[in-house]
């Protein structure tokens, strides 16, 4: 699977809300997911498509936010796959 070049990224980012390019990876801030224990329940949704998908997103977990990052670390960067994991999470959001 290919890395995406930075300017495929910007306009794949451009039409979705909220996430952004930082270096290789793609980020979105989740706040508000009701308190620490909303905020386990956010991560654990996205535990199945996740593991159907074989690609697993970095997570952060800070009290009622989750910050999940993605990138195909065998590739290097950001590819189609991380595009559609995003589009996923956003749905669970």
């Amino acid at each position: 699977m290919a890395v995406l070049t930075d300017e495929q990224v910007d306009a794949e980012l451009s039409a979705r809300s909220g996430w952004e390019r930082q270096g290789a990876t793609i980020v979105k801030r989740f706040p508000d997911r009701g308190g620490f224990v909303g905020s386990v329940g956010f991560v654990n949704a996205i535990l199945e498509p996740a593991e159907e998908m074989d690609h697993h997103p970095d997570l952060a977990i800070s009290w009622d936010t989750v910050t999940v990052t993605l990138a195909t670390h065998s590739e290097g960067g950001v590819t189609e796959k991380d595009l559609a994991l995003a589009d996923i999470i956003d749905t669970l959001a």
